[in-house]
C-alpha cells in the first residue's frame, strides 16, 4: 500500500467512526505522495496515525531514539508491552541486551546510536506483524532513514530483515553478511530477544557485532 493509499483508507476510517456504511470509490486528490522531512513532524505524523487496525489497541506509539546523525541505524520488528507503555524503543529486557550489544562490543554510547522498529504500535500479544501493518507503517520507516542517513543498518531479526529487503530468507542464513541497502550497508543479526531465550546464539551475535564494528571502523 503506498502512502496515497493509505491517507484514502485514513478517510474511511475517519467515515466510518462517524457511522457511515458506505461510499462511492473516492478519487483521491492527494498528488504528493512526501512525507515531512522534518524528524518532529514526521514524529507528529506517527503518533496520529490509525492507518491500521492497531492503532486500536496500542498505548503509545513507538517512533524511534537516538543521534540523528549517528553512522548506524538498528531497526527492529515491533514495540512490545514494556515499549508500549513508555513509547520508547527497546526498553525491556530486550532493550538492556541492545544497550548492552552497542556499548560493550561496539564501544558506542547508546544514545549516539538511532534505533527504530518497522512496525510503530505493538502488535496484540506481541505476534508478529501482518504484511498488510508492515506494507503500512514501511513509509515511516524509510523516512526516517532517509532523514537520519546512516552508514550502516543493522536489521535485528528476521521480521526486520525480511521487510527491508522482502526476501525470504532464513536469518540464521544471512546472519553477518554484508548488504546492499539503497547504498547503505545492512547487516543481519539475530533479534535481542531470540538472543534472551537462545544462549548458544550469542557468540555467533558477537561475531555479527565485530563485523559491524570492522565496517564502521571504514568511516
Amino acid at each position: 500500500m503506498d502512502l496515497i493509499n493509505a491517507i484514502t483508507l485514513k478517510y474511511l476510517y475517519n467515515l466510518k467512526a462517524l457511522g457511515v456504511d458506505y461510499i462511492d470509490i473516492l478519487e483521491s486528490k492527494q498528488s504528493d505522495d512526501s512525507l515531512p522531512d522534518d524528524i518532529d513532524d514526521l514524529r507528529e505524523l506517527v503518533d496520529s496515525c490509525f492507518l491500521c487496525e492497531l492503532c486500536q489497541t496500542r498505548a503509545k506509539t513507538v517512533f524511534g531514539e537516538g543521534s540523528l546523525s549517528s553512522d548506524i541505524m538498528f531497526i527492529g520488528e515491533a514495540p512490545g508491552a514494556m515499549e508500549d507503555y513508555s513509547g520508547r524503543p527497546f526498553v525491556g529486557r530486550a532493550g538492556t541486551l541492545l544497550t548492552k550489544m552497542i556499548e560493550r562490543v561496539l564501544n558506542i554510547s547508546r544514545s549516539d546510536v538511532y534505533i527504530a522498529n518497522v512496525i510503530k504500535c505493538r502488535p496484540p500479544e506481541n505476534r508478529i506483524p501482518t504484511p498488510t501493518e508492515a506494507t503500512t507503517c514501511k513509509p515511516y520507516l524509510l523516512k526516517q532513514i532517509e532523514i537520519i542517513e546512516p552508514k550502516v543498518i543493522v536489521a535485528l531479526g528476521a521480521t526486520a530483515y525480511h521487510h527491508l529487503t522482502e526476501s525470504s530468507a532464513k536469518i540464521s542464513h544471512v546472519r553477518g553478511k554484508v548488504f546492499d541497502f539503497n547504498g547503505i550497508y545492512l547487516i543481519p543479526t539475530f533479534h535481542p530477544s531470540y538472543l534472551l531465550r537462545n544462549e548458544k546464539a550469542k557468540v555467533l551475535a558477537y561475531q555479527d557485532l565485530l563485523t559491524i564494528k570492522r565496517v564502521l571502523c571504514e568511516f
